[in-house]
């Protein structure tokens, strides 16, 4: 059977507990369970995207899309800290949305959460940020595809903001972001994990 975070895992025995994790001036309570990523609490990768969206929110619109959204730790927080902003929530694990649900009721955010294999169920350019987390077990095909088609799913002037550890590919992603945006700085740096920050400018609409 397979078991891991970034698949249909239902199947897997339900053994949930509720962790707490602390940003800024909220406590944010969140259920997890087997099955899904970083149960035992908020990653490290995570909470240094978090912060750093915070640091940088000056930058962001107001309709962020979260890829890969666990059980919601990010999109939450986004919603806590900057209750006019809409948010969706995506994730290709059944169980990490429903969690996902459920959080959010818990802190009484509102968001659009459903189970998508990356893009899939997602149709438009209606978002100014896209925010991730890749699953980077996932393989670097579904990675690199988040990020290639982030460009097509971004309005013009949209942000994309990714967090991936430097010895999980950060350099190659830099990489093939530029490629695919034409640009792509590095917003911080901590402990071996990169926040990488790419724009859809206007002025540059064909993927270099």
């Amino acid at each position: 059977m397979n078991n891991h975070y970034f698949t249909d895992n239902r199947h897997l025995p339900e053994n949930r507990k509720e962790i707490t994790f602390r940003f800024w001036h909220f406590s944010i309570h969140l259920e997890t369970d087997n099955g899904v990523f970083s149960k035992d609490q908020v990653d490290f990768g995570t909470n240094v995207l978090i912060h750093t969206l915070l640091n940088e929110h000056q930058r962001m619109g107001d309709r962020l899309l979260d890829v890969g959204c666990g059980y919601g730790p990010i999109g939450i927080s986004m919603k806590l800290a900057f209750p006019d902003k809409q948010i969706t929530m995506i994730d290709v694990n059944p169980r990490a949305v429903e969690l996902a649900k459920v959080n959010a009721k818990k802190n009484h955010i509102d968001a659009y959460i459903l189970v998508s294999d990356v893009y899939q169920e997602i149709s438009g350019n209606t978002f100014t940020d896209i925010i991730t987390n890749p699953p980077i077990r996932a393989g670097k095909k579904i990675v690199y595809q988040i990020f290639e088609e982030a460009f097509e799913h971004l309005s013009d002037n949209g942000n994309l903001w990714v967090v991936i550890r430097k010895a999980q590919g950060a350099k190659s992603a830099v990489s093939f972001v530029t490629s695919v945006f034409g640009n792509c700085e590095i917003l911080n740096k901590e402990k071996g994990y990169f926040i990488l920050f790419a724009k859809k400018r206007i002025d540059n609409l064909t993927k270099c």
